[in-house]
């Protein structure tokens, strides 16, 4: 919901709960706290207190969503402490957050967190009133180095989150089972992985008439395969059998692409000096500010695996922002995709800039989409619903979806490249990103030049 209320206001919201009543299964949703995510991203909407309001008490809604706005919430924003003040439940955003000012950000009203990467952040988040939320995404690979902070007594306040992962690792990994199976592979007892499934994070988001299998609650549950691989071969709604229904083509919200597609020349860069590279860190969505002696003219260089990253504005046909990124590996060839954390603007990575245009200009085509280009090859991906979301069956999805990443990989390409680009934009995540504007110091919540001459 946070995403598509970016690209599409409240009647995204809309379609995303009209779409969740029409299966048997739950889908809750938490409404989005920060659209944009800060004051100076600019994005598809706008939403307002007052614009949440209309949403609180339907069927579905239980919450507000990661607070992402930190210096809004430590500043008094009123706009945000009135949204906050709208629900008894509201997740917290808040990476690298401590002492004072993560006293503050809790006093506001946030409960949870699932921004923590490190033990000792968990820790210090817990032990001041805080859920944790354990992640493990396709990129964002926290579980592991998190688990140590689970034992007898902190397992009701500690849940599983799967934010971000694609649909082959969906389809190929699983979704929280995968949680639980790793979790139990690490050393946790089966006991508290389960509790962290089910009871734990019922309690977190209110849900007291479920989440355990006694009386008084509702009969869902799942039936697995064996303790050790927890494969699901049921599911179980109020003591019914959930059937999947199979497939069903879903009517997309709409959401024009007025994007003007850069040319060559819009890219270039000029001067020489240090310049402000972001740093892919494998394995997380942080970044790192990187310092690097740079020539204009020897960029792209992938000696030193130094690209260019592009973010064009999808929304007002404005112009485009340019930045370096280090961890790429592309060795030729460019990649884009409409899915841009938060904005969703279009992003692009390349070695070459007409292909980087190139790229730009096949998400424009498909009015959405992710794309591969290389000098005699184009894949590409469409996203129809909104630029986000395909409306093909997921199995195909994730076929074509492993073709990209195949393409990719030939150009020499980092795994799941399309998460890592699609985190480039992210202002609320240190250390540095790049939007249409150009480079963004999250920790200094400003933009910044991208050369220091």
């Amino acid at each position: 919901p946070h995403e598509i209320a970016n690209v599409c206001g409240a009647s995204g919201i809309e379609y995303m709960l009209a779409e969740g009543a029409r299966t048997s299964l739950d889908i809750l949703v938490m409404l989005p706290s920060c659209v944009p995510a800060t004051p100076l991203d600019v994005g598809g909407a706008v939403l307002a207190a007052t614009d949440l309001a209309g949403f609180r008490g339907r069927e579905g809604v239980i919450g507000l969503a990661e607070v992402m706005n930190v210096p809004g919430v430590l500043a008094g924003d009123e706009d945000l402490r009135a949204k906050m003040n709208l629900f008894e439940v509201v997740d917290g955003h808040a990476p690298f957050l401590s002492g004072k000012d993560l006293n503050a950000y809790i006093y506001a009203g946030t409960g949870s967190d699932h921004e923590c990467t490190t033990l000792a952040e968990a820790r210090e988040k817990l032990l001041r009133g805080m859920y944790i939320l354990v992640r493990e995404g396709s990129t964002e690979k926290n579980l592991k180095d998190l688990l140590p902070l689970v034992d007898a007594c902190t397992a009701p306040r500690c849940c599983f989150a799967t934010d971000d992962r694609h649909a082959d690792m969906l389809a190929g990994e699983g979704h929280i089972d995968d949680c639980i199976r790793k979790a139990v592979a690490s050393g946790l007892k089966v006991e508290m992985a389960l509790r962290m499934a089910t009871l734990s994070a019922a309690g977190r988001f209110g849900l007291h008439d479920r989440g355990a299998l006694a009386p008084g609650r509702l009969a869902d549950f799942c039936v697995v395969d064996d303790p050790e691989r927890f494969h699901v071969l049921q599911t179980f709604k109020r003591g019914v059998e959930v059937i999947d229904a199979g497939y069903r083509l879903p009517v997309c919200p709409a959401a024009t692409l007025n994007a003007r597609v850069p040319e060559p020349r819009d890219i270039r860069i000029a001067g020489k000096g240090e310049a402000r590279v972001i740093g892919i860190v494998p394995g997380q969505i942080t970044t790192r500010d990187l310092r690097c002696p740079v020539d204009a003219a020897g960029i792209p260089d992938t000696g030193r695996d130094i690209l260019k990253a592009v973010v064009t504005d999808r929304y007002r046909a404005g112009g485009s922002g340019i930045g370096l990124v280090h961890g790429f590996g592309l060795q030729e060839g460019a990649i884009a995709g409409s899915v841009s954390h938060d904005s969703h603007n279009i992003v692009a990575v390349g070695v070459d800039d007409p292909d980087i245009v190139r790229a730009i200009g096949e998400v424009v085509r498909l009015g959405g989409g992710l794309a591969v280009v290389s000098s005699r090859e184009v894949t590409a991906l469409p996203l129809e619903c909104a630029g986000l979301m395909s409306a093909l069956p997921y199995g195909e999805v994730v076929q074509r979806l492993g073709t990209l990443e195949e393409h990719a990989r030939r150009l020499g390409s980092i795994e799941n490249p399309f998460m890592y680009l699609s985190f480039l934009a992210l202002t609320v995540i240190p250390e540095i990103r790049v939007t249409e504007r150009g480079v963004f110091d999250v920790l200094a919540f400003a933009d910044v030049p991208l050369l220091e001459e």
